[in-house]
């Protein structure tokens, strides 16, 4: 239950996590809108896609080789009659009708299995030869081919049985006519993509984008533009921010930075909370002039919890304001320092915002890698550490980045990925498996 602004609740990782992914499956999504299938990449479905037809539409060798009757690679070497060849795309009438007991066809991945077939023995294990054989009686084309009626023709010798099924998908194996292949609150990747395209969808239904607001506060703040003072930091946090929605599927819209006074930041609040989610970073630790969650107490915001258990980002802040006809609009404070602020967005504010763009929901799931140096920290919080996944192969190894803290940029620039520390881990030595954040990643 959210708590008023006088209770301060901090919880475990766990816990606000989960709080989160409560309010998440309870928030609006937007309307739709209809784009073209290349516009549609990284957007979230709205529709629901079938298939026009069987796919695959016909039992489609997966392999170059000869489609054969399983039975007869009974006993080894089997030697069998070359009928016919089949490439991808060939014409119904250029099929054999069907292969009998001691042939096969010659046939090319992709394409048709012929009736009769039950597999297809990989042209890796067999020898194509020419063998002399007696012509039809009743066929004069092939008895005036040579006067002793001989004709060449085409025998394969096959090395390896097959398992009947073997190389070959069965029609409608992948998906049957009418059947659902894509369904809504899924993000389109290049196979989703691929798979709309295959049943001729030129244009798909998809959620608009939620129009995220970002506000950082801060007297020490300036635009990128200005020309900082000694003691002033150009503004990073809201382009962070803002690469971060764009990739979890919405539209940022950075707001003038708030200076620390009560009066205005409250005006700029109230501004943002026009928007479906609001983001702010900077004044929500316990410092004098940090006075972010004083004006959202004021506009009667709720909140969820003041503080989590991690570091970077233990001052996170998650709440909803009352809006109407609207319900409610969330908003997460967090910490001004730049990795806390990108840690914490990905732990917290990307559920809710992937939840509005209209996604399912999805669990937030940790990749395992051994660790390549020693790491030591102190319990109590758990550690989200800027880290290098590096290694070839199966052989992959993890070691944190040399870094100055919350602070420090430079250092997250260099990592692709967080190490997870539990928070009673003091001492993780060399060599054991350690959990990693990888940015974006869920299950």
């Amino acid at each position: 239950m959210p708590v008023g602004h006088d209770s301060a609740t901090i919880l475990s990782f766990e816990d606000a996590r989960r709080v989160v992914e409560q309010q998440s499956a309870c928030v609006r999504k937007n309307g739709t809108e209809t784009v073209d299938l290349l516009s549609a990449v990284g957007r979230v479905l709205a529709e629901q896609i079938v298939a026009d037809r069987d796919i695959p539409p016909f039992p489609r060798s997966t392999r170059d080789g000869y489609a054969v009757r399983s039975a007869d690679l009974a006993m080894l070497p089997a030697t069998l009659d070359v009928i016919g060849e089949i490439k991808a795309g060939e014409k119904p009438d250029r099929i054999p009708s069907a292969v009998n007991h001691g042939q096969a066809v010659s046939i090319m991945t992709g394409a048709p299995v012929p009736a009769g077939a039950d597999a297809v023995a990989m042209v890796e294990y067999t020898a194509e030869h020419s063998a002399a054989r007696a012509a039809p009686q009743n066929n004069l084309v092939e008895s005036k081919l040579v006067e002793n009626k001989l004709i060449k023709n085409k025998r394969v010798e096959v090395t390896r049985s097959v398992a009947p099924g073997e190389n070959v998908v069965a029609q409608g194996a992948e998906g049957k006519k009418d059947s659902t292949l894509l369904v809504p609150g899924l993000r389109l990747n290049q196979a989703a993509i691929a798979l709309a395209a295959s049943v001729g969808k030129s244009r798909l239904e998809v959620f608009v984008r939620p129009r995220v607001a970002v506000l950082t506060t801060g007297d020490e703040i300036v635009d990128l533009a200005a020309e900082p003072g000694p003691t002033q930091i150009r503004n990073s946090n809201s382009f962070s921010l803002a690469a971060q929605i764009q990739e979890a599927g919405g539209e940022p819209v950075l707001l003038p930075i708030a200076p620390d006074e009560p009066g205005k930041l409250r005006q700029l609040i109230e501004q943002a909370l026009q928007f479906d989610l609001l983001l702010l970073t900077g004044g929500v630790s316990m410092g004098r002039y940090d006075f972010v969650e004083q004006a959202l107490a004021e506009i009667h915001a709720e909140f969820f919890f003041t503080g989590a258990k991690i570091q970077p980002g233990r001052p996170v802040v998650f709440g909803r304001v009352p809006a109407g006809d609207a319900g409610y609009k969330y908003f997460f404070g967090l910490p001004g320092n730049p990795v806390s602020t990108m840690v914490t967005f990905e732990l917290f504010a990307r559920p809710m915002l992937e939840a509005l763009a209209g996604m399912s929901p999805r669990k937030l799931a940790f990749l395992h890698a051994r660790l390549k140096s020693d790491v030591r920290v102190r319990t109590g919080l758990k550690r989200f550490l800027p880290a290098i996944l590096s290694g070839e192969f199966e052989n992959a190894e993890v070691e944190l980045v040399a870094w100055q803290g919350s602070g420090d940029i430079a250092a997250t620039a260099r990592a692709n990925c967080y190490i997870v520390v539990p928070p009673d881990r003091e001492h993780i030595a060399t060599g054991e498996w350690v959990a990693l954040l990888a940015p974006g990643m869920r299950v």
